[in-house]
């Protein structure tokens, strides 16, 4: 029983890798084209106001535990 659901989870895998393969492109920029614009701010921000509170957590942590 265990060799059939590891062949059968196999199998299902490979086709699942071979339908991902066969989608079509994503139509994504062509060659000679400008560079797109990629808006970085938003991740970076929210990035950087988590670390910010990661930072201040750790603070308060250490500071209670002295």
């Amino acid at each position: 029983m265990k060799r059939f659901a590891l062949f059968f989870s196999l199998l299902l895998a490979g086709a699942g890798a071979q339908h991902a393969a066969a989608q079509p492109g994503s139509g994504g920029p062509q060659p000679g084209a400008g560079p797109t614009a990629t808006p970085i701010d938003g991740g970076a921000s929210l990035l950087l106001a988590g670390g910010v509170a990661y930072g201040l957590r750790r603070l308060r942590q250490a500071r209670r535990a002295q």
